[in-house]
């Protein structure tokens, strides 16, 4: 029996035997959406790290430069569709054998492909919010104000890049134009967490009930080097559960793993 055959039975052992999983999902499981990861196989940047908080908070050039390439990037990535990985996970629940599901990921493919029980831990891109007022609007509303704002950029085409951010290098910033709150005029920014911003108590109590109510962890397409989904592996361990890793290369929990299945998400999922 090949490699590959034996970690897919084993893999299928694993969740005939734990009927209520506790999922974790990575930028491992969009990739076949067509969504860039971050890290490579072991576990390091492949890229600059993603922006922070206190930079977008921080000038006017910041925030031009981070809309300028969500403008541009986008025009895809509001438009990507749920892939393998997503339906399998989405057909697990429907047969009652995901107690919940935490995502690290922003693109809202999880719902998309049918999962209800989800916690979207780093929030959603398909919606911004203003940082003064709260007030809440949609993603492509807002892409229409970017795009009204800066006819011509676009015209502009650039790499994708993770999170529907683009690869613009060498352009000026200083001319593109973000639109204010249209409630107060204040500072808009997509209704994710960026690093250096903390997740929402709620998320992070929902997640912990849903730990607590499982019998195993399947973390799917996830190294664990950021600490807001780690903390449930490493809470999972202390407890003694049984936790299943499908990911290429290193994870930071590799040592408090029952299983490791280093194949693509779509592949090992879609398998079962």
């Amino acid at each position: 029996m090949d490699t590959r055959v034996s970690d897919l039975a084993a893999l299928r052992g694993f969740i005939d035997r734990h009927p209520r999983l506790f999922v974790l999902t990575g930028a491992g499981v969009s990739t076949d959406s067509g969504i860039p990861d971050y890290r490579d196989t072991e576990g390091e940047w492949k890229r600059k790290p993603p922006m922070t908080l206190q930079t977008f908070m921080g000038g006017d050039l910041a925030r031009a430069r981070y809309w300028a390439r969500s403008m541009v990037g986008w025009r895809r990535f509001g438009h990507v569709q749920p892939n393998a990985s997503h339906r399998a996970l989405a057909r697990l629940e429907s047969r009652g054998r995901v107690a919940l599901l935490v995502t690290q990921n922003v693109d809202g493919l999880h719902e998309a492909a049918g999962s209800r029980e989800v916690v979207d831990l780093h929030g959603r891109l398909d919606q911004v919010r203003c940082m003064a007022c709260d007030w809440r609007g949609g993603r492509h509303a807002w892409q229409e104000a970017l795009q009204d704002g800066n006819p011509d950029w676009t015209l502009l085409d650039a790499t994708d890049a993770p999170d529907g951010d683009a690869d613009l290098d060498g352009e000026d910033f200083t001319r593109f134009r973000v639109p204010p709150c249209p409630n107060c005029g204040g500072i808009v920014k997509p209704d994710v967490v960026f690093f250096g911003e903390t997740v929402p108590r709620a998320r992070v109590d929902r997640a912990n009930a849903g730990l607590m109510g499982a019998d195993a962890v399947l973390v799917a397409g996830s190294s664990l080097m950021v600490y807001s989904g780690y903390r449930f592996v490493t809470a999972a361990a202390r407890n003694g559960m049984p936790i299943a890793a499908i990911n290429l290369g290193r994870t930071r929990a590799d040592s408090m793993l029952t299983l490791k299945v280093e194949l693509p998400c779509a592949v090992a999922l879609d398998a079962l």
